[in-house]
């Protein structure tokens, strides 16, 4: 038995579903759905003054996080025809991102970012920002779907003013489905569980815990199923959730992890 063959994983993302499962069958493996994560995007309203404050210079830098908030920024311009005004006032500020995808939706938009994270991670983001020497500026920071505390209160420990920019929020997935991965995990009927986000990491294992069931949950991802995380974020949040074997891609894309996933297979006697 080679690699994903006969091997069952759970796929706990929202997108491209479709063409990991069949990455997957390829290898022989099969895939269930388990969605631990919604998102659903502000009212427009409530981002439009963000966008105006940047359209109108109040800030010196702006720092995106990631990819679909970015690009949520624009659509929300667009609808009110502010999309080449933000555009505009984007080349005059500095600008700073994590991840690949932010990276790619500025690079369509013809904007360069002046710092960029050096590994994927918010951490690594911050170390690129120290050589910059912020302080006393006016800063606007695209954020996760929930407010990411470690950035802001650097840069505000940092005398900065900082405008936090929520695009869009994660909201908790269903119950049932939790209680069924649960299940699915604590009795081995999945060989691994593939995360794409952080929320997926917390709403799991809080469901977990509010079960009594974290310490059990962890003793199955040490022993019989196999953490799987696209990228380092994701893979920090499920080593302090207490995982302790978490196999990741170099490039942090889907289709990467799971070929990581199916070479940790062929190489590991489970």
């Amino acid at each position: 038995m080679a690699g994903l063959e006969k091997k069952k994983i759970a796929l706990l993302g929202t997108r491209k579903i479709e063409e990991q499962t069949a990455i997957i069958e390829q290898l022989g493996g099969s895939a269930v759905h388990r969605p631990a994560q919604g998102t659903v995007f502000f009212d427009a309203e409530q981002i439009e003054p963000e966008i105006h404050k940047i359209i109108n210079g109040q800030f010196q830098w702006a720092i995106f996080t990631t990819g679909i908030g970015f690009e949520k920024l624009f659509e929300i311009a667009k609808d009110s025809e502010l999309d080449d005004a933000l555009l505009s006032a984007l080349q005059q500020v500095k600008i700073a991102i994590r991840g690949y995808k932010t990276a790619n939706a500025l690079k369509k938009r013809g904007l360069t970012p002046l710092v960029r994270d050096d590994d994927g991670s918010i951490e690594g983001l911050i170390r690129q920002l120290e050589e910059q020497h912020l302080s006393n500026l006016n800063i606007a920071v695209q954020l996760y779907g929930d407010p990411h505390s470690e950035l802001v209160d650097w840069l505000i420990e940092r005398s900065n003013t900082v405008q936090e920019i929520l695009p869009y929020q994660h909201i908790p997935p269903q119950t049932e489905v939790l209680e069924q991965l649960l299940q699915e995990v604590l009795t081995k009927k999945v060989d691994a569980v593939s995360f794409t986000s952080t929320p997926q990491v917390k709403y799991f294992f809080q469901y977990a815990e509010q079960h009594q069931q974290k310490e059990a949950l962890l003793a199955a991802f040490e022993q019989d199923v196999v953490a799987l995380s696209v990228g380092k974020v994701t893979g920090k949040v499920l080593t302090e959730a207490g995982v302790k074997r978490v196999i990741m891609p170099q490039d942090e894309r889907m289709g990467s992890a799971l070929m990581t996933l199916n070479k940790y297979y062929k190489e590991t006697v489970v």
